[in-house]
């Protein structure tokens, strides 16, 4: 008899995960944001959450959980319940190159995260501390070449999108220059703006009222054209032909999440970043709103995860 119930169950499944996806959701749902608060992976989340409350009928509870450059809080969305009610704001460092730096990594991307949407592109910019003397990049490469590590860098930690940057310039510019990580983005702002470090790749959100205010000098961005936001600085291809290094980041569920459950967050997911007041915000930081389907945003983690592969191995880079 047991038996016969059991396989009763095992058939009623696929009928009651519509039906529990219709009732989705029924209680709050955490957003892990896989870095220190202030950084901009936390700006954004805070700032789409209200939205994607509002949107869901329930609430967004925000929880930081950084470390290992976005892997510990992505790897812990990998391995929670695949009910929709733990989600991840994944960035480039966690998603696509942590697998390369890392190869005992204790998550897949692709095999163990269902993508929901990409949330935005952003645009990260070379800037020195004041006492740095170049004024562009070919001064700063011209200044790093004078003496082997002499120059450092800070970057948000090992596999981000500012360690990526930094290794890039380094590989294309063929100069040394010391890679200092920090456990996130805002700890690493603050190093550079008190002199505790030369430069940094500083995220557009959280840089740009610094070079206004002159407390960091801008170079460059690190994107193939020129931002908006700062049309006067030039990008680093001018300089260096071919360089682009643009961080994005996009929201996530654990692997095995219903399907109906994921269309419903990417539906409210792309209504929130396409709402006028969170455009307005962002573009003013100089980041991009995306908002694709999860199709299309899986297949642009593919191609990122190969694209930095290949930066990983010829530049030899690693977690220590």
């Amino acid at each position: 008899m047991n038996k016969h119930l059991a396989l009763l169950s095992l058939l009623l499944i696929p009928l009651m995960l519509p039906a529990a996806a219709q009732q989705y959701p029924v209680k709050p749902v955490r957003l892990i944001v896989p870095f220190p608060p202030g950084g901009p992976t936390d700006v954004v989340s805070r700032l789409v959450a209200p939205k994607l409350a509002e949107g869901l009928g329930q609430q967004i509870v925000v929880e930081n959980r950084g470390g290992a450059g976005g892997a510990i809080g992505t790897e812990q969305v990998a391995k929670s319940a695949p009910d929709g009610y733990t989600i991840v704001m994944g960035t480039i460092g966690g998603l696509a190159v942590a697998k390369s730096l890392n190869p005992k990594l204790g998550y897949d991307t692709l095999r163990d995260l269902a993508p929901i949407t990409q949330s935005v592109s952003v645009t990260s910019i070379l800037v020195v501390h004041p006492s740095v003397p170049a004024k562009n990049v070919r001064e700063l490469l011209a200044l790093a070449r004078s003496g082997a590590g002499k120059l450092n860098y800070a970057s948000s930690g090992n596999g981000t999108i500012t360690h990526l940057a930094g290794e890039l310039l380094k590989l294309t510019g063929k100069v040394s220059i010391t890679h200092v990580p920090y456990k996130g983005g805002a700890p690493a702002l603050v190093a550079l703006v008190s002199g505790e470090v030369d430069m940094s790749y500083e995220n557009s959100l959280i840089i740009t009222p610094h070079i206004k205010s002159g407390k960091v000098r801008g170079l460059a961005v690190t994107s193939a054209k020129r931002s908006a936001l700062l049309p006067e600085l030039p990008t680093i291809a001018e300089t260096l032909p071919g360089y682009s290094a643009s961080g994005w980041y996009g929201l996530l569920a654990p692997a095995a999440t219903p399907k109906p459950v994921i269309a419903r967050l990417n539906a409210e997911a792309v209504k929130a970043l396409r709402a006028p007041d969170v455009v307005a915000k962002l573009s003013g930081q100089g980041a991009e709103p995306v908002g694709n389907s999860p199709e299309e945003f899986t297949a642009f983690i593919r191609s990122e995860i190969a694209k930095w592969a290949n930066l990983v191995k010829a530049a030899n880079m690693r977690t220590d």
